[in-house]
């Protein structure tokens, strides 16, 4: 008998560690199956529709998709699975919600911004061809514009209808956005331009073939439609569309407003109210840091005059594009650098630095990542935009710099992308605004350590671009919660920032347009700081900032709520060996 007691012991744990073996296989066999078919999803047939489908049939029943996947995910038993698994899980049931608030707040009957457009779009399809199969299929592409724009011609008249429509004042200067493809010589087109550098591989008579076919497309599939967008715009859109200002004043728009915070700040703990007394107490605190450099400089004259100063010095301004592009690179090159002082992992895939293209530079930001897939043959770029000049501030590049290129978007978008095989494609191919641009952001905090800023000029750049986020904490709220007018927005930000006017003007109009997208950057930021100081004032000497920067991107993109859970397994692992 005394030997009975412990095997029975024995045996039932036995069991139920079968059992909880059982289960944890359950749970991650259920959880795959279901990634499985969700990366697998078509959604819409890519030979008819080369382009995409935007349709409202293609929206709704991606809707249904999304709701029936959730309804599967809520069956599992997370606390099975493993860290990756339960990641994963939390940001599948993230994107799939928003999938269907799109759906259900009607987004796509919207889709333009003050800088771009569904039209503008289509401006990445254009790169370089380097074999046959991507003539064939962006010979399709050029083919499909016309069924393209019909599409969204068609949620465009809905939207005016409804009065979800984008207001008039964000559309000064928006017709380059279409009669710079509107051309007489074929040739001249943008859209044109790859069929100029054919693939050696091409026979001449597939060549002579591939230009014939180029012509046609450009004379009856792409110049015309972009006339009739000129058309659509400036007889039906612009004198029809809204004169209001915020989103909260059209149908639902306070609800819309709200979701969108809760998306791009990956958080329900927010209200518009709570965003603005956070952006109002940034801006205090950050405008005592600028005040101080201002009196370290010995500048005689007002806030308001240093930064008319700074507006209008000729030492703070490139002379010709390519001046522009040299310094770009050269501060880029100077991050490169420094990477491995910070960073244990780096990616594979290189980036080049690149001007906006003329096409879409006179309504675009100053400085944007155009990221690539990681079976593509192209670099990652960073674009520098080199239009009109006098607005193109040297004493930010290298804020602009480290957030756009290194160790800001290209860094964590290409480890993103080149994570293991552990990771499911849908995460490695994934974007969240707080988490991307949070880390941006931080990354111009990090430049002061990695000892980008070599003057008082630049260490202020540094500053209005900080000050800049904060501002948009408080105006995005104020525009689209708190009745603001274009003006209010315009003044307040050139009162406390030293970007140019034109920024300030575009930047306005892209918040107008955008809501709630502009909150990401600085909550984002701010969460990965705090998140850094706990660990650093936990951990004293056995912080190592190449492991706490390892922690923050070896998952890539997450929410902010899941970043703090990581950072905080960090702290107690590194606490206790």
């Amino acid at each position: 008998m005394s030997n009975f007691k412990p095997l029975i012991i024995i045996a039932f744990f036995s069991l139920f560690s079968f059992q909880e073996a059982s289960e944890k296989e359950s749970s991650s066999e259920a959880l795959q199956a279901i990634i499985d078919n969700y990366q697998d999803h078509k959604g819409y047939d890519r030979n008819e529709y080369p382009l995409g489908d935007y349709s409202k049939a293609y929206y709704k029943s991606e809707a249904e998709f999304a709701q029936t996947t959730l309804d599967e995910l809520s069956k599992i038993e997370s606390k099975t699975l493993t860290e990756t698994e339960q990641i994963s899980l939390t940001l599948l049931n993230f994107v799939l919600q928003d999938q269907i608030d799109y759906y259900e707040f009607e987004g796509y009957l919207n889709p333009l911004l003050s800088d771009s457009g569904f039209h503008t779009n289509l401006t990445y399809e254009v790169r370089p061809l380097t074999n046959y199969w991507q003539v064939r299929e962006y010979l399709k592409k050029l083919n499909a514009i016309p069924e393209f724009v019909n599409q969204n011609l068609v949620h465009l008249r809905e939207g005016l209808k409804k009065g979800v429509s984008q207001p008039r004042v964000i559309f000064e200067g928006y017709e380059s956005t279409y009669d710079t493809h509107i051309v007489a010589n074929f040739k001249d087109s943008f859209y044109y331009s790859p069929f100029k550098n054919l693939p050696n591989e091409l026979t001449e008579i597939q060549k002579d073939s591939v230009l014939t076919a180029a012509k046609k497309a450009i004379e009856t599939s792409v110049t015309p439609q972009f006339s009739r967008i000129k058309t659509f715009f400036e007889t039906e859109y612009f004198p029809k569309t809204r004169t209001t200002l915020g989103v909260s004043e059209t149908p639902n728009g306070n609800a819309y407003y709200q979701n969108r915070i809760n998306y791009y700040t990956t958080s329900t703990q927010y209200s518009a109210d709570d965003i603005h007394h956070i952006g109002l107490k940034e801006v205090a605190r950050i405008k005592a840091e600028m005040e101080t450099i201002i009196s370290d400089l010995d500048f005689k004259g007002s806030f308001e005059d240093f930064f008319h100063f700074l507006r209008t010095d000729k030492q703070f301004y490139a002379e010709t594009p390519e001046q522009l592009l040299m310094i770009a690179r050269d501060m880029a090159k100077r991050a490169d650098a420094q990477l491995p002082r910070f960073f244990k992992t780096l990616p594979r895939k290189p980036y080049g630095v690149a001007p906006v293209p003329d096409a879409i530079a006179p309504k675009y930001t100053t400085g944007r990542y155009i990221g690539t897939s990681k079976e593509s043959t192209d670099p990652g770029y960073y674009w520098v935009n080199t239009y009109n000049l006098p607005s193109r501030t040297l004493y930010t590049m290298p804020s602009l710099t480290v957030h756009e290129a290194v160790p800001g978007h290209h860094l964590q978008g290409s480890l993103n992308n080149e994570l293991g095989d552990s990771i499911p494609r849908f995460r490695k191919n994934m974007y969240l605004s707080a988490y991307g641009e949070g880390w941006g952001l931080y990354c111009e905090f990090l430049a002061e350590e990695m000892g980008m800023y070599t003057t008082p000029y630049e260490q202020f750049g540094k500053l209005t671009y900080e000050m800049w986020r904060a501002c948009r904490l408080v105006v995005d709220t104020g525009i689209h919660a708190k009745g603001w007018t274009r003006k209010q927005v315009v003044d307040y930000m050139a009162s406390n920032t030293a970007l140019s006017i034109h920024e300030i003007n575009t930047e306005t109009d892209r918040y107008i347009s955008w809501p709630g997208q502009a909150l990401s950057y600085k909550i984002g930021e701010l969460k990965i700081r705090e998140l850094r100081k706990k660990a650093e004032m936990t951990l004293g000497p056995k912080f190592d900032i190449r492991e706490f920067h390892d922690v923050v991107l070896n998952q890539g993109t997450v929410t902010l709520s899941i970043l703090e859970d990581r950072i905080n397994n960090y702290i107690k692992k590194t606490t206790t060996d």
